[in-house]
């Protein structure tokens, strides 16, 4: 009996054996479909923040260019190449993905900000000065287009529930930098009327070096990045004497 049932059992192995299933075999067909499965969800994953990125790239030229009002979803998508659904998925709606745009516009704006605070650290105030504006106009005049420049500016002059955003997360800091540097030229707290009105003559003066209508219709050509160095100290040096002459004044009205 014993031998008969020995048989039985190796029959059986045999067999599996000869069908080509050995006992760790099962495991193997699985990993393979759970690593199959996991390559398709990368995949997926992947190909969704590429049509995220396209939206965002899409949605930040059309704004800048004709402001978020006259821009429509169905050509923003059109532009990026992807579905009408994609915005609602991404980002909710239109204006989700407007202050996607904003967010990333204000991260910039601080980016350079912290730039310069750094390279300014342990500087007296006209040196810090000067570094910040050769900073700002570097990559002011690295943007052709000037599509921070005129987001900003297009969100000033007609103001969405987004305009929050670039204001605590970029111009504030700005602002905040820039008074304390003018704050210490002058001599005076940085409450100081003067130093506000400073503060907007000296982020103004770059405007004139965005490609803009008016400049071109004129004539006037937008400044070539390799200019940057010398607009920067031209703008620094009206804007020091300026400051200090301001300083000398007594007119704090």
């Amino acid at each position: 009996m014993t031998r008969r049932l020995r048989g039985r059992r190796d029959s059986r192995s045999g067999a599996g054996r000869r069908r080509g299933l050995p006992r760790d075999r099962p495991l193997r067909i699985g990993s393979r479909r759970v690593a199959d499965e996991g390559e398709a969800g990368s995949s997926t994953i992947a190909a969704e923040a590429e049509t995220r990125a396209r939206l965002l790239r899409a949605a930040e030229r059309l704004f800048a260019e004709r402001g978020f009002k006259e821009v429509t979803v169905r050509t923003i998508c059109r532009d990026a190449r992807a579905n009408v659904a994609a915005v609602n998925y991404h980002f909710g709606d239109k204006l989700g993905l407007y202050r996607a745009v904003l967010q990333s516009a204000a991260e910039r704006i601080r980016e350079t900000t912290d730039l310069a605070r750094e390279a300014g650290r342990g500087q007296p105030a006209e040196e810090r000065l000067r570094r910040y504006l050769s900073l700002f106009m570097e990559r002011l005049l690295a943007d052709r287009k000037g599509t921070v420049h005129r987001l900003v500016t297009r969100e000033m002059m007609d103001p969405t529930p987004a305009l929050d955003v670039i204001i605590e997360h970029g111009v504030v800091p700005r602002m905040e930098y820039l008074s304390e540097v003018i704050a210490e030229l002058i001599g005076c707290h940085s409450s100081d009327p003067r130093v506000a009105r400073s503060v907007a003559s000296v982020w103004t003066q770059s405007a004139a070096y965005v490609a803009n209508p008016i400049a071109e219709r004129i004539g006037a050509t937008a400044s070539p990045p390799g200019d940057a160095a010398a607009i920067a100290r031209h703008i620094a040096d009206f804007s020091i004497a300026g400051i200090r002459a301001i300083g000398r004044s007594r007119d704090r009205a």
